[in-house]
């Protein structure tokens, strides 16, 4: 079965992404050329030995050496033109790879050390998947792009990037999270937050169980009220060898809490050892809703077809599988059922029942 998947087959085929981050997913070239518009210094200005760089930087097995790449990325997205620049590429490039629906997330206090507004980051980004998107039609591409409002989880303006969200919801803004280092810094911190999204009506996504375990993400889920779990690789925890659950691991899988697994990422960050280790391939058999994406193409020099490639590769998925992956991904979109089920039925399903037959 393996042999008959093609990598150039998998480009092709329909993909739906729920955990991509903006500033982990520039092209080199466009940090070289925005780091030269803004005098920040580089490790190198070769695009390509820059891109290799980020990876091996990347690559270290602590969530914590991961997240200090991204003072690079983020110092060359201070300006509206640049952050225009770098979303309208990243639909490019997913469109590109396959993708037809894609959440992208980005944290808007990151973005405020040239005098932009909180409103102006979003307004800018926003235009850049617009123009992207527009770009990829023209190409004969397909994609939509949801965005995503990320707060810190080591700062205080969670509930203001949540009012920022919720302003800004029919403009293409379709849901909230929190990122960054894990431990010490509960979801519990940014409970206000969560209360007010609730009452909004608005959906969120919580980082949690990566680098830190089972407690993180009973937090995000019965605490706050997460509709998804970011990441959520350690409810691995709470299973047994003989593949019995534990009451959080049974609460996740019943309530068809999506998990949104980066294989390669969390490799690198240490969560597992490697692919052959990641536990995607048995919350697949134990039928949580497990969904593939690639947190962070640039520092893991991946694709939503690498990724789905490595799966192939490793534990011996066809075409059936990457369907379900795929569909369970767009049902745990964050837009409105009638749009998510439209591409599942008009553009998922038929592509895989053409490749299956």
């Amino acid at each position: 079965m393996v042999a008959t998947i093609r990598y150039e087959d998998i480009v092709k085929v329909p993909k739906a992404l729920l955990h991509d981050h903006l500033d982990g997913g520039l092209r080199p070239a466009t940090i070289v050329d925005l780091a030269a518009e803004v005098g920040h210094e580089l490790p190198t200005t070769d695009p390509e030995a820059l891109g290799r760089w980020f990876a091996d930087a990347a690559d270290s097995g602590s969530l914590e050496r991961y997240l200090e790449t991204f003072a690079h990325t983020v110092a060359v997205m201070q300006t509206a033109p640049a952050l225009r620049r770098v979303a309208r590429e990243c639909a490019l490039d997913l469109a590109s790879d396959g993708v037809v629906y894609a959440e992208v997330r980005f944290a808007p206090e990151q973005h405020l050390e040239r005098d932009l507004s909180l409103d102006e980051v979003v307004e800018a980004v926003l235009a850049g998947f617009a123009e992207g998107t527009a770009q990829a039609v023209e190409a004969g591409l397909t994609i939509r792009v949801g965005t995503l409002l990320t707060a810190m989880r080591h700062a205080a303006r969670s509930q203001e990037i949540a009012e920022l969200a919720v302003r800004h919801r029919d403009a293409g803004v379709v849901g909230f999270d929190i990122a960054g280092a894990e431990a010490g810094f509960p979801p519990t911190r940014h409970l206000d937050a969560f209360e007010y999204l609730q009452r909004e009506n608005f959906h969120f996504t919580i980082h949690a169980g990566e680098a830190f375990g089972l407690p993180s993400i009973w937090q995000a889920i019965q605490w706050c009220g997460a509709d998804r779990l970011g990441h959520g690789v350690r409810i691995v925890d709470d299973i047994a060898p003989d593949g019995s659950l534990g009451r959080l691991a049974a609460y996740v899988r019943d309530k068809r809490i999506p998990l949104e697994l980066c294989p390669s990422s969390n490799v690198q960050t240490g969560a597992v050892g490697s692919i052959a280790d990641h536990p995607i391939g048995l919350l697949r058999d134990l039928r949580f809703r497990a969904t593939v994406n690639t947190d962070n193409r640039l520092m893991s020099g991946t694709s939503m077809s690498r990724e789905m490639s490595l799966l192939v590769e490793t534990f011996g998925y066809g075409w059936k599988e990457l369907q379900w992956f795929t569909i369970n991904a767009m049902k745990s979109a964050f837009i409105p059922f009638d749009e998510r089920l439209r591409i599942i039925d008009d553009v998922i399903k038929p592509a895989y029942a053409k490749l299956m037959a």
